[in-house]
């Protein structure tokens, strides 16, 4: 073998080695490795032991493998229907409604559904830059971490921890538990132990193991799914219908149009949201550079293909006044359409795709605090920073979103957590597509396995779309967006407590 034995040692994500003993080069010899740098390690290796090594055989090392590291499991698939099912959910049968009591027209109802689609295929295919460059557990996080330092990141990963993630986790299980009690007869005052039940028997499924929580996502997708196609295909070719017209695109009676339009993208972008999150799992895809890219934009395009269809079948179905303010739109439309057994056909679907969707969110969003935890930025990240023995969950970070989320069944509605959840969320998107164009002349000899198309007129795109709807909440929704800073803002003193520790 000569002078250079093959030695190959997997090091943390700073470099350092792992402190169990290995055999590393004669027979009998053993070393503690030093925990400092590879490079450290190596030129102890070559100075101290490596006089007269050519006249060895050396063993070549076997693989260290890190007792903290993520199993790569995931494949294409999975990173597609994570991208679907945590997308297509409560969104589309809830939030038909507000888009339609806000806008006041049919025209500029489907136009917000329309322009939302358009402004997240942006953002996705922006995002993606980030995601591939970047293939790290943490997604987001480490993509503000990289462009604008520790304290951005950090303000993100605490908003995530403490309001983005457990917010839809709580919202979509009280919706779930509202439909199950409607479903099945039950009294109202059930809703929030079966949203409870809900929340927890998916975080259960998801303590076996990424490949299960995967496996799981990609089932519900497919179930979802199914009475979504049946609507839309029945609901076209039906022969009774109401007549609705495209253009010209114009808001209700005494509406503004400005105004009517980013309402309407509000509500819109909580439809649409959930596609950067599958950056999160990036560190267990098999493929991270190849399947990232692929999986968000192409899964973007199919939801707002859907979405554009779903909401042509009820605007033709029941009319614009009838889906306005209606929670039941999709349980009434599918009646007019199939009869009572369609009502309750969909209502199993709606099930079915709020379940997926928690499921969604639960998957990708208990890693945040285990990511966060390993560089100390949680207070006790020791705990947090733990992955099960045998499966690598993070089940404590996992428990942690659990009793955030079942505090926010207890306080919150559906309207306020999801428009607060959007308006923070939407800040830190914003930052990351200008953080695309920041990075190219920071980096840019960076390796890019994928470039965004039709750089810079894209990530322009997503801006400005992403500046509209922040700017708009602010406007409209003053006291809302308000609290959503100053929770936000609330993690700086954490944070510099935790700095000085």
């Amino acid at each position: 073998m000569g002078l250079f034995a093959e030695i190959r040692l997997r090091c943390d994500d700073k470099g350092y080695v792992g402190k169990t003993e290995r055999k590393i080069g004669r027979d009998g010899i053993k070393q503690e490795p030093h925990p400092k740098s590879f490079l450290y390690f190596w030129d102890w290796l070559w100075y101290e032991r490596g006089q007269g090594m050519e006249e060895y055989q050396a063993t070549p090392v076997k693989e260290v493998k890190i007792e903290n590291e993520l199993k790569r499991t995931m494949g294409f698939f999975t990173a597609l229907s994570t991208v679907m099912g945590t997308v297509i959910g409560a969104g589309v049968f809830f939030k038909a409604a507000s888009v339609a009591e806000v806008t006041g027209s049919a025209s500029l109802h489907m136009f917000s559904w329309f322009l939302g689609g358009m402004i997240s295929v942006c953002a996705g295919l922006t995002g993606a830059e980030l995601a591939a460059a970047i293939p790290e557990t943490g997604g987001m996080i480490k993509y503000i971490e990289r462009i604008y330092g520790n304290t951005a990141a950090f303000l993100l990963g605490w908003a995530q921890v403490v309001i983005y993630f457990p917010a839809n986790v709580a919202a979509l299980s009280i919706i779930f538990g509202t439909q199950f009690v409607n479903l099945f007869g039950l009294s109202q005052s059930m809703i929030v132990p079966v949203a409870v039940t809900a929340a927890v028997s998916i975080l259960l499924i998801n303590f076996l193991g990424s490949k299960a929580g995967g496996a799981f996502q990609s089932i519900t997708l497919v179930c979802k799914l199914i009475p979504l196609f049946v609507i839309v295909i029945f609901g076209l070719f039906r022969q009774e219908g109401v007549d609705f017209q495209l253009f010209p695109i114009q808001a209700g009676e005494n509406l503004s149009f400005f105004s009517a339009l980013g309402a309407g993208l509000l509500a819109t972008m909580f439809a649409y949201d959930g596609w950067i999150h599958v950056g999160n799992i990036s560190g267990e895809l098999k493929k991270p550079a190849k399947d990232l890219p692929k999986a968000i934009s192409l899964g973007i395009i199919g939801i707002m293909i859907v979405y554009l269809l779903v909401n042509a079948v009820f605007l033709r179905t029941a009319s614009i006044d009838g889906v306005a303010g209606n929670s039941n739109a999709a349980s009434d439309v599918a009646k007019m359409i199939f009869g009572g057994f369609g009502g309750r056909l969909v209502t199993v679907g709606i099930l079915i795709s709020v379940y997926g969707t928690i499921n969604g969110y639960t998957l990708t969003g208990m890693r945040l605090p285990y990511v966060m935890a390993k560089e100390n930025n949680l207070p006790f990240s020791k705990l947090f920073a733990k992955l099960h023995d045998k499966t690598k969950v993070p089940v404590a970070a996992g428990i942690l979103e659990l009793v955030i989320a079942i505090g926010m069944m207890m306080i919150g509605g559906f309207d306020t957590l999801t428009d607060m959840l959007i308006f923070v969320i939407w800040i830190f998107y914003t930052m990351v597509f200008v953080g695309v164009i920041l990075l190219r002349k920071k980096e840019p000899d960076l390796f890019r396995p994928y470039k965004v198309p039709m750089y810079p007129f894209i990530p322009l795109v997503a801006i400005i779309g992403g500046t509209f709807i922040v700017s708009s909440t602010l406007i409209t929704q003053t006291f809302l967006a308000s609290m959503g800073i100053v929770l936000t803002l609330a993690g700086i003193p954490i944070y510099l407590y935790l700095k000085r520790r």
